[in-house]
């Protein structure tokens, strides 16, 4: 894929996921020019902080794992990669995070592989639930494991194949930017993902990155 056809796709992705706050907030502005009730103004007040927070928390997401976010240098803070997970699932606490990442830092391709599986994660937790992500360095490799748990668990099949393939009959949805993206990021590593299989009760993705690319 052409980096030019990555970056459309991954506009569309954000587009998309902007979609739903940049709308609540035009929708609280115009409300909050006719009402007149203090009550109401109030509420309307709350909700367009509420669609503004959404929105920055999801473009410090996106900066992170699909931009230059975290500077030019080699290394990206692992916090800075958890404060944006955060941002992105906990402020709904529909979704239980656990954060198990050994070190300060890691190389920049591994924070944006680990974000882009993590939200992968995320999203197939349809109903809630946990997601617990985990990185350490063991035998000369980077292993990354996310696992997500709740009461329904929907991987779209395409992006299932994504992740292990990099494509489907040749072709990549906006949809799937991240898990291309995920795939494409391991693979220039010389690294391996692994998921669980559609039967079992949980999802599990795991990575294996050589040492020079953590």
């Amino acid at each position: 894929m052409k980096a030019i056809d990555l970056a459309s796709l991954l506009c569309s992705r954000l587009c998309h996921d902007l979609l739903s706050p940049v709308g609540a907030l035009n929708n609280g502005i115009e409300l909050l020019a006719d009402e007149q009730d203090p009550e109401m103004r109030e509420r309307c007040l709350e909700l367009l902080a509420e669609s503004a927070r959404a929105s920055a928390n999801k473009l410090k997401f996106f900066r992170l794992a699909f931009g230059a976010g975290g500077g030019f240098g080699d290394a990206i803070d692992t916090h800075e990669a958890k404060a944006a997970l955060e941002g992105l699932y906990g402020a709904e606490k529909r979704i239980e995070l656990g954060w198990m990442v050994a070190d300060d830092k890691m190389g920049k391709g591994a924070v944006k592989l680990l974000l882009n599986l993590a939200m992968i994660a995320g999203d197939a937790l349809v109903r809630g639930g946990r997601l617990d992500i985990g990185a350490e360095q063991r035998d000369g490799a980077l292993e990354i494991v996310i696992r997500a748990e709740g009461p329904r668990i929907l991987l779209d099949p395409v992006l299932r194949e994504m992740i292990a393939r990099g494509s489907v009959n040749g072709t990549v949805e906006p949809r799937a930017a991240g898990a291309w993206l995920a795939h494409s990021l391991a693979a220039e590593a010389n690294g391996e993902i692994r998921i669980s299989d559609p039967e079992d009760p949980a999802l599990l993705i795991g990575v294996i990155l050589p040492e020079q690319a953590a």
